[in-house]
């Protein structure tokens, strides 16, 4: 799978999430498989990047190729400076977010509100496009509401403007994340174009995953809310979609190995937030590493009342050590 001269490992990418997706949880997810990751949704409005939040999204250190930077807006000359200054700041690939659906984003005419007016969209991908050299893509969803799934229509024009690739969450705006994902819509926009596209959307299990694949026909498929303290998901995905008749050879990790890739993931976000905001970070990390496990209002309550990384880092430690003490506990019960 390829975008712009970019030849990806595989066909998985993770989902930009606001909130998540920052640089620690990135590097993790591609260890684990993730061939492509954007980071966090950047406001085009330059004035606000000296933020500490806009500086710490924009922080691509050490991150493999290809680096790509999302960015999200309603004004086309904002939007093409702000891609212009992220491609010399680093950025390989330029994502335009038309696929959130936060209130606060749409009611500034950005994300998933950009939906209901096509000409304005087009202005945006035309400026965008023609002010940067490296692939731009689009994030978007099937439509404003299920009574106006223009996701076809959107991807078509994204194609003759030059936009290279494309992610289709199975949802409208007015939908958010209720309900199930429907892939008929994005089953459409794959027939209806030539570049490739990602398929998103309650992608939770390889079995899910081969399905969306098999009834959509995409190229790639874009996890996001599923990797939240699964990141080991991407490995899971990849066993099934490279298994035979008998299965995958995907073996879901220990306690003790969750518990290690936990207590390393917790270490990146306070060395790269710093210690007092990195505790705070970490603390919904946890919360999602340990749903639905034995005891977990526990280890919530213990993590809550943390104010250091050292004793954080004590208390998640403890909590994973008796869990893998105890042998009816297994990593199923998390999925």
């Amino acid at each position: 799978m390829r975008i712009g001269n970019y030849e990806l490992a595989n066909n998985l990418a993770l989902a930009p999430m606001a909130g998540v997706t920052d640089l620690p949880f990135r590097l993790l997810c591609r260890r684990m498989g993730a061939a492509i990751a954007a980071g966090e949704m950047l406001t085009c409005d330059v004035r606000l990047w000296h933020t500490e939040k806009s500086r710490r999204r924009m922080d691509h250190s050490g991150e493999p190729e290809p680096r790509v930077v999302q960015i999200a807006g309603g004004d086309p000359a904002m939007m093409a400076e702000a891609a212009q200054r992220n491609v010399d700041a680093g950025a390989q690939i330029i994502d335009i977010n038309l696929g959130c659906p936060a209130k606060k984003v749409c009611n500034k005419a950005a994300g998933s509100a950009l939906m209901r007016d096509e000409p304005l969209v087009r202005a945006i991908l035309e400026a965008v496009v023609k002010a940067v050299n490296v692939p731009v893509t689009l994030k978007m969803r099937t439509g404003w509401d299920p009574a106006h799934r223009n996701g076809p229509a959107i991807a078509r024009m994204a194609e003759a403007i030059g936009v290279q690739a494309l992610a289709i969450h199975g949802r409208t705006r007015a939908c958010m994340y209720q309900g199930q994902a429907e892939y008929e819509t994005i089953r459409t926009i794959k027939q209806s174009v030539s570049i490739p596209i990602f398929a998103n959307g309650d992608i939770d299990s390889g079995a899910k995953a081969k399905h969306v694949l098999e009834q959509t026909g995409v190229d790639g498929l874009m996890i996001g809310r599923s990797a939240q303290g699964r990141p080991w998901i991407f490995r899971e995905i990849l066993a099934a979609l490279n298994a035979g008749p008998q299965g995958g050879d995907f073996v879901a990790p220990s306690i003790a190995e969750v518990r290690d890739i936990m207590l390393a993931h917790l270490r990146d976000l306070h060395a790269f937030y710093g210690e007092e905001a990195g505790v705070r970070v970490a603390r919904k990390h946890i919360d999602w590493y340990a749903k639905s496990r034995a005891s977990a209002p526990a280890l919530r309550r213990a993590v809550m009342q943390a104010t250091n990384a050292t004793t954080q880092l004590e208390r998640v430690q403890a909590y994973f050590d008796a869990l893998a003490a105890a042998p009816e506990e297994s990593l199923s019960s998390a999925a």
